[in-house]
């Protein structure tokens, strides 16, 4: 099962890290399906690094802007869905 919790607001190339405007919780451990405009996902991957304003978070909540440590490319307008068995 996936819900969307947000989108890619921003992507950083030389760092491999996405900036995700949140509309649901996400914490570190979390599974992460990021899908394209297509419907083709880009990434799956598990939530290991995340941070607000340079400092590493555990968790994050709706309505926070987060940078994230992906490891493929991903797009501004991706939809990013937590991904549970």
């Amino acid at each position: 099962m996936k819900k969307a919790v947000g989108k890619i607001s921003h992507y950083f190339g030389t760092l491999g890290v996405a900036v995700i405007e949140l509309t649901d919780a996400l914490k570190n451990g979390d599974n992460i399906e990021v899908v394209n405009a297509e419907g083709k996902t880009a990434l799956i991957q598990t939530v290991s690094s995340m941070q607000i304003d340079l400092k590493p978070i555990a968790e994050a909540k709706a309505g926070q802007s987060i940078g994230l440590k992906v490891s493929a490319k991903v797009h501004p307008g991706n939809t990013v869905y937590k991904v549970t068995a």
